[in-house]
């Protein structure tokens, strides 16, 4: 019922989906670029809804309160402390070890304002996890994303960093000012 209600909203509204889906996204971490707007989260879901994903999601344990805590666990949300200091990637590699279907996404930005570095945790996980990272994207200017390539860790960080942000150097978030990717941040 999800797949139907995500293609026809999404229909509704315009926006298409590249992409199919494939067995890796049972078992991955999806980082989702460029992420300016809370309408991204909207339209990411939609996406993986229709490819057949259930996706997973860590989320400020502040906004676990009624009604709204149990509306995003229903999402798949994840309450995260971000006050306390645990190691939130072994947490996570756990749950990926415990389990046959597990598809978490990220913004690893880690906000909708302007960041110039992206968060590590995303590659982190990925790598402890031995998962894929699949590479969504939102395109604003062509209202279109999707689960754009299949990315598999090598460990040189730095390297891997550069062939994930090439991907994603193309794509135009809804506010392009807040993202550091985009044209004119990248001239800077």
């Amino acid at each position: 019922m999800k797949r139907q209600i995500a293609s026809f909203l999404l229909w509704l509204s315009g926006w298409k989906l590249i992409g199919k889906p494939e067995p890796q996204m049972q078992k991955c971490v999806f980082i989702e670029a460029p992420h300016t707007s809370n309408w991204d989260f909207v339209w990411g879901c939609l996406g993986l809804w229709k490819l057949k994903v259930k996706p997973n999601f860590l989320i400020k344990k502040e906004l676990f309160v009624f009604p709204l805590g149990g509306i995003l666990k229903a999402l798949g949300g994840m309450p995260v402390d971000r006050g306390r200091s645990s190691n939130m990637v072994d947490q996570v590699v756990e749950i990926f070890n415990q389990k046959d279907r597990f598809s978490l996404v990220i913004t690893p930005e880690g906000t909708r304002k302007l960041s110039p570095h992206w968060k590590k945790g995303f590659y982190y996980i990925a790598t402890k996890a031995n998962v894929p990272i699949y590479l969504a994207y939102l395109n604003y200017d062509k209202k279109e994303g999707g689960a754009g390539k299949i990315f598999y860790p090598t460990g040189d960080y730095e390297k891997d960093m550069m062939e994930i942000e090439e991907f994603y150097k193309d794509k135009i978030a809804k506010f392009p000012k807040n993202f550091n990717l985009s044209k004119e941040n990248r001239n800077k």
